[in-house]
């Protein structure tokens, strides 16, 4: 039996290394690995032009995409986690002292549906009781998805203004940092340039929280989302359990290596930290160990007027565990 040929875009993660390298073959199939820096450029080729087989793309970029009819499904392979109380910068004169005073002030993300800003204002929402529709938010980038509309209190800054720039004059009073909002300028298809973002973050606590918050909801919010063309799909569906099996294998791998201190380095260092709030395994993969997180993120997707319409598991991922392996 031949192998399947499939173009997959996914980014270089320790847990993904076996993958690209091919150390660690995905079954029945001969995989064309792609290389996108930054991956968010992978996002919107995928989305807008299906240029992948099989592509890491953002989960609330996934969401509405799906939401809007694109041809491709997840499934529960999440190659990137973190949580979401730090890193919602504020400017010290804005009088910022508790998630409330966000009401009636602007913010910057760099675009609305980035899944960090996504996920800090599911944490405003459902744990502070913000009202976000009174944030006004500015955006200085395109939605991956062209077909979303976005809400009325999102509006985008001139042209030849960053979001960078507005935060350094008070234009905007709270921002992301990093690359999802005030610590870059520039188009991700056109290459960033890193710009210093010294204001002191909403939550100084935000590990203490952030270990409450999962201990309460079991929520652990996802990132890196793998998905698969539909037509993939339909033609050989064995191949959802083949790429599954593989990134568990590789991922496995990874995290024994973490387990036993022979992993080093900031990721390393990162999934460790969060194994002190989440358990042994800081990179769970499936649908079920992933259940409360997924409906909490399609939940909020919709709630903020992301999606046109609430969105079942079935509808949005593939079970692999379902799926029967290939056979000779």
């Amino acid at each position: 039996m031949s192998k399947v040929h499939l173009k997959i875009a996914v980014a270089e993660h320790p847990h993904t290394s076996a993958i690209r390298d091919g150390s660690i073959p995905i079954e029945g199939v001969d995989a064309e690995i792609v290389t996108v820096k930054p991956q968010i450029g992978a996002f919107r080729r995928m989305v807008r032009d299906l240029e992948f087989d099989v592509c890491e793309i953002a989960p609330t970029t996934y969401i509405i995409a799906r939401a809007y009819g694109k041809k491709f499904k997840a499934l529960p392979i999440f190659v990137v986690r973190r949580f979401h109380h730090a890193g919602l910068l504020v400017r010290p004169d804005a009088g910022i002292t508790s998630p409330k005073d966000l009401e009636g002030k602007k913010a910057g993300v760099r675009a609305y549906s980035v899944t960090t800003g996504v996920w800090t204002r599911q944490v405003l929402i459902d744990e502070y009781g913000v009202d976000n529709s009174k944030i006004n938010w500015f955006v200085d980038d395109e939605e991956h998805v062209q077909e979303l509309k976005l809400p009325a209190n999102v509006s985008h800054v001139a042209a030849g203004d960053s979001l960078a720039d507005m935060m350094a004059r008070g234009d905007i009073v709270a921002g992301f940092d990093a690359a999802a909002g005030i610590g870059r300028t520039g188009a991700p298809t056109g290459g960033w340039q890193e710009v210093e973002a010294n204001y002191p973050d909403l939550f100084p606590n935000a590990e203490e929280l952030e270990a409450d918050y999962y201990a309460r909801t079991k929520v652990y919010p996802m990132h890196g989302t793998i998905v698969v063309k539909d037509s993939v799909l339909e033609e050989h569906p064995w191949v959802a359990r083949s790429i599954y099996d593989a990134f568990t294998k590789a991922k496995d791998a990874w995290v024994a290596k973490l387990n036993s201190g022979e992993a080093t380095g900031a990721g390393a260092d990162k999934y460790r930290k969060l194994q002190k709030i989440v358990g042994a395994d800081p990179l769970p993969y499936g649908i079920e160990a992933n259940r409360a997180t997924i409906e909490a993120l399609e939940k909020t997707a919709f709630d903020q007027g992301l999606t046109p319409r609430r969105m079942s598991m079935d509808e949005l991922f593939v079970d692999p565990e379902q799926v029967p392996a290939l056979t000779a």
